[in-house]
């Protein structure tokens, strides 16, 4: 197996090919979606991955929430995932609940499990996540009213991504503004 090729497009190194890889978070390309206004999906992630290569078993990303961000919409998928908080501390609205999990808490969310992350505390909060891929992957978004609190549902329940995400700001690739204050900055 050989190693990966990487290239720096300005915003931290992009893995441009297949293979094997040691990786700084600190140097890795970061995509970032920062709202002003009314709370949408947001936070600064790092994937490992391109648009054009990406890992086909597992998804591994690392994300960071500010407080009031969350990482996306509520939904429920058809692959499991696994959540760790590794610092700071953040909401999980897991099946109409809410528990506030910090550092070191695990969350394991089987398939078919609806959820999403919330920020909460004074600063960032990292989370590392792992999901299951296939090519039967499936997603919905379901109407919540404890996600809506949080700006975190969609408007109407759907299994489409564009349709949950329309209007959202999407991503671009480069590191959030609050940068300085992770802790490998």
């Amino acid at each position: 197996m050989e190693q990966a090729k990487f290239e720096d497009r300005g915003a931290g190194l992009a893995r441009l090919s297949e293979g094997w890889f040691v990786l700084n978070v600190a140097d890795a390309e970061w995509l970032t979606s920062e709202t002003s206004g009314p709370k949408q999906p947001s936070g600064a992630e790092c994937s490992f991955e391109t648009r054009h290569v990406s890992f086909p078993q597992i998804g591994v990303r690392l994300h960071v929430l500010e407080p009031g961000e969350s990482n996306g919409l509520y939904h429920r998928e058809s692959e499991q995932e696994d959540f760790l908080v590794l610092s700071g501390e953040c909401r999980l609205l897991v099946e109409g609940e809410e528990r506030l999990l910090g550092a070191w808490d695990f969350f394991h969310s089987p398939a078919g499990t609806e959820h999403i992350f919330v920020g909460a505390g004074d600063g960032p909060c990292v989370i590392f996540m792992v999901g299951g891929r296939s090519e039967e992957w499936k997603v919905v978004y379901p109407v919540s009213e404890l996600a809506a609190r949080y700006g975190a549902s969609a408007p109407k329940e759907t299994p489409d991504p564009d349709e949950a995400y329309v209007g959202f700001e999407p991503s671009r690739i480069g590191r959030p503004s609050y940068w300085h204050r992770l802790p490998w900055a």
